[in-house]
């Protein structure tokens, strides 16, 4: 192999692991900001202002720019996998326990009168 060669195949490797990179950004961005969502219906809609304060808090973990300031201050980092558990959980809470559905149909009769 040319040293040309390496230097492409390695421009390639970085160029493909940072396009991983962007769609992991756009998908945690992307659930973060309907989690948040499903927690002000819950505040608002849902007379459970507790557990939409939770949602919201919880919904933090999936932005990108709060990992980084927790990896900043704390030196930690919450793993993808947690992420994953907390969403399953959000959505088993939101869908299941939390009747999501009929709180967006409480909302959207409030925005149609």
């Amino acid at each position: 192999m040319h040293i040309h060669e390496v230097i492409t195949m390695k421009n390639k490797s970085e160029l493909i692991m940072n396009n991983h990179a962007s769609v992991r950004n756009l998908i945690s961005w992307l659930f973060g900001i309907t989690v948040f969502a499903i927690g002000l219906l819950n505040m608002f809609w849902g007379n459970d202002f507790g557990f939409g304060i939770l949602i919201i808090l919880l919904s933090l973990v999936y932005f990108p720019p709060f990992n980084t300031m927790l990896k900043v201050k704390t030196g930690l980092s919450i793993p993808g996998v947690i992420k994953i558990f907390i969403g399953i959980f959000i959505l088993w809470a939101a869908l299941g326990v939390g009747e999501l559905f009929g709180k967006i149909d409480l909302m959207m009769m409030d925005f149609i009168e």
